[in-house]
């Protein structure tokens, strides 16, 4: 139960009985914040299942010299959590294209589609023109509202996109990536789309990776200038956003990055790699400087709280992700810890009572946390169990085969076993370096999907209507009532 401080005034016309004291009502009362604009921020871990959660949490926890079980994210304070079915129309473990559509515009459809209804086919433009469906970002330019995506994957990415993007195939980043029928018929990609933004005033941030499916072939990089822009049609993309807008900034490293001035810039686009941004734990090692995701986050809410109407902003951290389909646990989960940064620098730059934070996970992973190890075990290390007093073995546990494991692993994934059955020995490697792969129980080319729910946790307006087991498309409509989109 929360305690409400009373003001000296409010105590001494209660003690007096004077009801008249209580016709002085403040800008600040019950019916003045109810009036006041809301905002929403969806923070998306994508492939961040609870395991996933779990493990970010512990790995948290010893980075800052604990034993980590007992560490706590920021998210994990918000007091309304909820699970959430992640299942496409036509799949049972799902893609990020459908979950990410679900959530954004309130609609489950197929994989591989992107803010198109499940009526269309997958890789047919015209009819699925026909079966659009607006996102919360667009209906929330609509509604006059400051709008923003960050992401630490390629912008075009199939969870960003469905801020800004419809098409019935996800891959379809920039214009050569689209076969030669679907242009003729007028089809765009997906980076055209967000240059050509109809609604409002168009979105006022977009920071992310992606950078070559927004510039020509005939033009260098200019990170790495012996590498060139992905589109055939000659258009620089990053160009044409700068000309649409009045005080727009375009940057592509760091130290512009750093010298964006919000109160000066009303729409900002950032593209710091040419495909997917660094991993966190790789950002110090990239040529051109990379900002945080903590940074991006901090940077768009500057400027979009500029206006008064209230904001919308999704923040994805795209790369846990892309940590778990390598199996490479220390990658996913660093990736996590950023995120854990980037949500307590959202919560300490809003107010509970007007901003409605929510964070999620469009998908879970095969990741799997086993093995007795005993507590404070390093979470990417090999498993110490304890013995039969319950103390803590001085020397790694052995497996059936006579070999160490760790505490990590993944289902499905390209360290799987030999063909012969057997695996390699973890003790002899250091399971806690960045390129270590964990082992796997079935070999493929990279690790899966998985199929579980995910959780939502939420603070803020509207939280309490994150409850129970939800369909993820009733993310959409929590937004919905928060901002009025309707």
């Amino acid at each position: 139960m929360k305690l409400k401080l009373l003001s000296s005034s409010t105590l001494i016309c209660a003690s007096l009985l004077l009801v008249s004291c209580f016709d002085q009502t403040e800008p600040t009362s019950a019916a003045a914040k109810a009036d006041r604009p809301k905002n929403v921020i969806l923070f998306v871990g994508d492939g961040m299942g609870i395991s996933t959660v779990t493990a970010i949490r512990i790995l948290d926890g010893q980075l800052k010299g604990g034993q980590g079980e007992d560490n706590v994210l920021s998210w994990e304070t918000f007091p309304h959590v909820a699970l959430s079915k992640t299942y496409n129309t036509n799949q049972q473990v799902p893609d990020s294209a459908g979950t990410a559509t679900a959530f954004m515009t309130g609609v489950k459809t197929k994989a591989g589609f992107i803010n198109i209804g499940p009526g269309s086919r997958r890789g047919e433009c015209n009819p699925a023109e026909e079966h659009l469906v607006l996102s919360a970002l667009e209906k929330a330019e609509q509604k006059g509202l400051a709008t923003g995506v960050v992401t630490t994957a390629r912008l075009t990415h199939a969870t960003p996109a469905t801020t800004y993007a419809h098409v019935s195939e996800r891959d379809w980043e920039t214009d050569s990536d689209m076969p030669d029928e679907a242009r003729k018929l007028g089809c765009r990609d997906i980076a055209r789309q967000l240059i050509e933004f109809p609604y409002g005033d168009g979105p006022e941030v977009a920071l992310g990776g992606g950078r070559q499916n927004f510039l020509p072939t005939t033009l260098a990089d200019p990170e790495h200038p012996e590498e060139t822009g992905k589109r055939d049609d000659g258009r620089d993309l990053t160009a044409e956003w700068t000309a649409k807008y009045n005080n727009a900034g375009y940057v592509w490293n760091e130290k512009q990055f750093n010298a964006i001035q919000p109160a000066t810039t009303d729409h900002l686009l950032g593209l710091f790699e040419r495909g997917h941004m660094q991993f966190s734990a790789n950002r110090e090692q990239d040529v051109g400087g990379e900002p945080t995701l903590s940074a991006m986050t901090e940077k768009a809410l500057h400027v979009l709280q500029k206006k008064d109407k209230g904001y919308f902003l999704m923040v994805e951290a795209g790369r846990i992700d892309h940590g778990h389909h390598a199996t490479n646990a220390y990658h996913a989960l660093h990736d996590g810890v950023a995120l854990n940064k980037a949500v307590q620098k959202a919560m300490d730059m809003t107010r509970e009572e007007d901003t409605l934070i929510l964070v999620t996970a469009d998908h879970s992973h095969t990741l799997v946390i086993a093995g007795y190890p005993t507590r404070g075990n390093p979470i990417l290390g090999t498993i110490r169990t304890n013995d039969t007093q319950g103390n803590p073995m001085t020397e790694a546990f052995k497996a059936g085969d006579g070999k160490a494991i760790t505490t990590l692993g993944y289902y499905v994934g390209p360290n799987g076993p030999h063909e012969d059955g057997s695996r390699d020995d973890p003790a002899v490697v250091d399971t806690t370096a960045p390129d270590y792969k964990q082992q796997t129980a079935v070999p493929a080319p990279k690790g899966h999907h998985a199929g579980e729910d995910v959780a939502i946790y939420a603070r803020g307006p509207g939280a309490d209507q994150i409850k129970g087991v939800m369909e993820q498309n009733k993310i959409y409509n929590v937004i919905e009532n928060v901002l009025k989109l309707k």
